[in-house]
């Protein structure tokens, strides 16, 4: 035992001059012997590195990670595994162009090994496919598809409508999956939001959109908000309005056509051209009021023309002209007489309450035709139409939602008739009326009311329901998958179901 220990000590103090290997003793036991856990080793290297176990000794380290190793095999085995990670898109990008300049072996030598030539020339030949991936990821992961029939006659349906310049949303991409998979006998298909995002993330498509500019709130814009409010308050509390009494009326600048400003499209292509009638810039005004109960009143149209349309105008809208398409005095006393006045109670002259904003047209001599119909108003101050206007907020916005689905379905029937020198004509004012009236129809009565007491309108005066006035809205005015908004347009959150690019 004396004697393993002194041949201990010479090796920790570096002694070299001991003989290798060491002979078995005769009754072939080893010649070595740990002194703290009594283990034998035939070699006194072996019980040297044995012995770093108890010491916590690792004299080697790495250059790169600066870990350290008990043994030089095992520093040789994690350098071995450090450089099998697997590689970003753009560095195998930087390799690639690199080979094509100097050669696979140049590569090679210059990058690794690792990499080594057969997977630098693996990653030329995934150089079309490692350009328009996502340069965070490292490789092309991911399940294969389960119905590889619905990914190819889903993508040849979407290239058919970008070459026709029709723009697709991700929830039209839905409904054509769905009656394909009808179609095709697939029964276990349900078309949901995780499988459209799946389905672009497979074939390399993604949302492409402009940004839009956030209104700025005016200086003191909380106080001038209490100040509505108390308002409001000591107007409700002096005449008792119901609920069916407390409206508000918004003007709505439309345009003939209504293409989206998002598209699915290719990763990293260039915008394409999105199809139309030409009629982008010709507007019209459509004139929206409802009431805190939810009740929707007939939407007023008014065109830009001197003489009133000869076409048929179905009931269920009110249709009214001017020189340049708005709203003034003259349109307001039409509004109050045809769409006001007829609300239910309206007839009674009950009193009411109806909020507005601060356009000229509705403080103006307009005053007196409420008046005459037992109607307050309540004005908004100016800036803060996104905050207390129920309309200015999620209606107006699943209102534009579903006017835009109208448009597209119109585009997508094709058969549209042509001008002598063989432009698209533009939709006709019928039929622009019955968008109107099947669109505000889509709009539920619950998204109303909870628009008016999240501005506040016609809350609990007692103070009990203003929680709403200080939550995030999340309402959604569109049903089942439709409600997961992954996306943002520029009229609702409930348009698309994918995922920005940009």
């Amino acid at each position: 035992m004396e004697e393993n220990r002194a041949i201990l000590d010479s090796l920790v103090a570096g002694d070299d001059e001991l003989e290798e290997p060491y002979p078995y003793s005769e009754c072939g036991e080893s010649f070595s012997q740990c002194l703290e856990c009594g283990k034998n080793f035939s070699r006194n290297a072996r019980l040297f590195v044995h012995h770093r176990i108890h010491t916590g000794e690792k004299p080697y380290q790495c250059q790169e990670c600066f870990k350290k190793r008990k043994t030089s095999r095992f520093l040789h085995t994690s350098m071995i595994k450090q450089k099998r990670l697997a590689y970003r898109i753009p560095f195998k990008l930087q390799v690639v162009k690199y080979a094509k300049e100097h050669g696979n072996r140049a590569a090679e030598r210059h990058f690794g090994p690792p990499p080594t030539e057969k997977m630098i020339r693996g990653w030329r030949k995934q150089e079309d496919q490692l350009q328009k991936a996502d340069k965070s990821k490292h490789t092309f992961r991911g399940n294969a598809a389960k119905w590889p029939q619905m990914d190819i006659a889903m993508k040849e349906w979407i290239t058919y409508h970008q070459n026709n310049g029709f723009p697709v949303s991700t929830k039209m991409i839905i409904c054509e999956a769905k009656r394909i998979a009808v179609e095709k006998g697939i029964h276990d298909f349900t078309g949901s939001p995780s499988w459209c995002y799946r389905f672009m993330k497979r074939c390399g498509l993604a949302m492409r959109t402009k940004t839009r500019v956030v209104q700025k709130m005016p200086e003191e814009y909380e106080s001038k908000i209490l100040s509505f409010h108390k308002f409001v308050i000591d107007a409700r509390k002096k005449n008792g309005f119901e609920n069916g009494q407390i409206g508000n009326m918004d003007e709505v600048p439309l345009t003939f056509d209504v293409p989206s400003n998002r598209a699915v499209n290719l990763k990293g292509a260039k915008p394409i051209a999105v199809k139309t009638s030409g009629q982008e810039k010709t507007h019209y005004t459509v004139v929206l009021s409802c009431c805190a109960d939810g009740t929707k009143l007939p939407p007023m149209l008014i065109f830009k023309r001197k003489t009133f349309p000869k076409e048929v105008i179905r009931r269920g809208v009110v249709v009214h002209v001017h020189e340049k398409g708005l709203m003034d005095e003259n349109g307001m006393r039409v509004w109050v007489e045809k769409v006001w006045s007829k609300r239910p109670g309206g007839l009674l002259k009950k009193p009411a309450l109806l909020v507005l904003d601060q356009f000229r047209a509705h403080i103006s001599k307009t005053k007196k035709c409420f008046e005459e119909v037992k109607t307050h108003l309540a004005v908004i101050p100016g800036g803060l139409t996104s905050r207390l206007q129920p309309l200015g907020g999620s209606i107006n916005k699943s209102f534009k939602v579903f006017m835009r689905e109208e448009w597209n379905k119109w585009m997508a029937a094709g058969n549209h008739d042509l001008t002598p020198s063989g432009q698209m004509k533009r939709p006709t004012i019928t039929q622009v009326c019955e968008w109107v009236k099947t669109s505000w129809h889509a709009v539920k009565e619950e998204t109303i009311v909870q628009s008016f007491k999240k501005c506040g309108i016609n809350n609990a005066l007692d103070g009990s329901k203003d929680g709403l006035l200080y939550e995030d809205s999340k309402e959604s005015d569109v049903g089942g998958y439709e409600r997961l908004s992954f996306l943002n347009s520029d009229s609702s959150n409930d348009e698309f179901l994918g995922f920005t690019e940009d």
